[in-house]
């Protein structure tokens, strides 16, 4: 570790960071790409086949796209994300990505150093965040070039690497290697820092000025601690003029709140379906495993158990034709295995002979409880109690946010205070051209946390946040 990081994460330190980002996901690589003075502008011979895009472009030509109104420039842009700085970059990094085109970046990219804002990144894993928590072998559910990084495209990268897609689409080891790789390639990893966990954020500090009266803008105190490679835990604090949090979602599983749950035979990882498969503790000849949920970490652990000839029964609470199912918004012929999946839910039932041998799916069945004697307890659509002998169980439905080091766990920034944060349903607020929470000047939500679900958009947010941290750099006395 830097001897700048050592003492910015000491126990105290004079001057507080401008910057300090949690989160080490995709998120937080691509702001502090932005933040070391890597400023995109717009090529001087590019033309965007986007007309309205183009001219707005041509307006303000050698002026960087950080430096110009990103509320203009995103207006009347439309796509697959909410936010209109999320489809603005996009659009600038992939122009016609979604017609199935090729057409290059109109962004080239400077390294302009005077312009870099000091900051730290602040992750419990290696750089890549939550990648390197999933399974390697699992094929990431969007194509490739849409989990790249500014200035650095997957299928060159894997190009070099000497590595191949799947039907346009790449592994999730290869995606954590990339943004591992990323992070060293872009001269990133002074302002990281790995195994930091953060257990407090506070704020309400004011900061003195030179003149003895008191700057309105609040000081955060990030607290929390850092554990070594011999597991001790090293405590530290910081202060800061601004926080960012990137944390994702994948913090904390949701859970089904019935009798049983924590018996140990009862997982909420797909990670625990690997462990038991590699130690023998499921087998073909074992008892079937329960898969509960009907999302796609349900339809990976299914496709999981089938390679290995594990007997399943998929439960779920949805009608097979429920056209809210994650299945029926994904094309055919670029998610086959997953369709797979979904025809198997459809035309197997427990009723029936089953089509496919060591797999019975029970839809519209709701779960009771876990016996001791590894047992699950259901409901049927009639009213009928099913009981059911298992080896294993994954409850796959999702998961929260873990934002317990905020004041009430970060309640009262959401879209709905009164409901839990969930990225999908009950994101934190934020301004759509800063992402600057409304609730609380300084701090900053992106990704998952701001309702930005795909690495694709995610990057939208990353270049509003440093959009809006170069002009209050730029408005700070000398």
């Amino acid at each position: 570790m830097s001897n700048w990081r050592k003492d910015h994460l000491g126990t105290s330190s004079s001057e507080p960071l401008t910057v300090v980002i949690i989160g080490n996901g995709p998120s937080g690589i691509c702001l502090s790409y932005l933040l070391s003075g890597y400023t995109p502008y717009v090529k001087p011979d590019a033309i965007h086949p986007h007309p309205l895009l183009q001219r707005k472009l041509a307006e303000a030509p050698g002026v960087s796209i950080l430096d110009q109104d990103l509320d203009y420039l995103s207006e009347g842009l439309e796509g697959r994300s909410q936010s209109p700085v999320a489809l603005l970059f996009d659009a600038l990094l992939r122009p016609d990505t979604d017609f199935g085109g090729n057409v290059e970046s109109v962004l080239t990219w400077k390294h302009q150093k005077e312009r870099a804002i000091p900051h730290l990144v602040l992750g419990r894993n290696l750089p890549g965040g939550a990648w390197h928590s999933i399974e390697g072998s699992m094929v990431t559910l969007s194509q490739a070039q849409w989990m790249g990084l500014p200035d650095l495209q997957v299928k060159d990268w894997m190009r070099r690497k000497r590595r191949g897609l799947r039907n346009s689409r790449a592994t999730a080891g290869d995606i954590a290697h990339y943004y591992r790789n990323y992070v060293t390639k872009k001269g990133l990893g002074h302002n990281f820092v790995s195994g930091a966990v953060v257990t407090a954020v506070e704020w309400g500090i004011p900061e003195p000025s030179g003149s003895g009266a008191q700057d309105p803008s609040p000081l955060f105190q990030v607290s929390g601690f850092l554990t070594a490679e011999d597991r001790s835990q090293q405590p530290f604090s910081l202060c800061a003029r601004n926080v960012v949090l990137a944390t994702g979602t994948s913090d904390s599983p949701a859970r089904l709140g019935i009798p049983g749950e924590a018996l140990p035979f009862v997982h909420h990882e797909l990670s625990a379906l690997e462990v038991a498969t590699r130690a023998g503790m499921v087998t073909p000849a074992s008892d079937p495993i329960l898969i509960i949920g009907a999302g796609l970490s349900a339809a990976d652990a299914v496709l999981y158990a089938r390679h290995y000839n594990i007997p399943v029964i998929h439960a779920f609470r949805r009608p097979v034709d429920d056209p809210g199912l994650v299945f029926n918004q994904l094309p055919k012929m670029l998610y086959p295995e997953y369709h797979k999946v979904h025809q198997m839910m459809r035309e197997q039932s427990i009723l029936l002979p089953s089509p496919y041998e060591g797999y019975r799916s029970l839809p519209e069945h709701q779960l009771l409880l876990f016996k001791e004697d590894r047992q699950a307890v259901f409901r049927d659509p009639t009213g009928l109690q099913k009981v059911f002998g298992i080896s294993l169980v994954l409850v796959l439905i999702g998961s929260h946010p873990d934002l317990s080091f905020l004041p009430g766990a970060g309640t009262d920034l959401a879209m709905d205070p009164d409901q839990p944060l969930s990225a999908k349903r009950n994101p934190i607020d934020v301004d759509p051209f800063t992402y600057q929470s409304t609730q609380q000047e300084g701090l900053y939500a992106v990704g998952p946390l701001a309702g930005d679900n795909f690495v694709r958009f995610v990057q939208g947010g990353a270049l509003a946040v440093a959009s809006s941290l170069l002009r209050k750099e730029a408005r700070r006395p000398p």
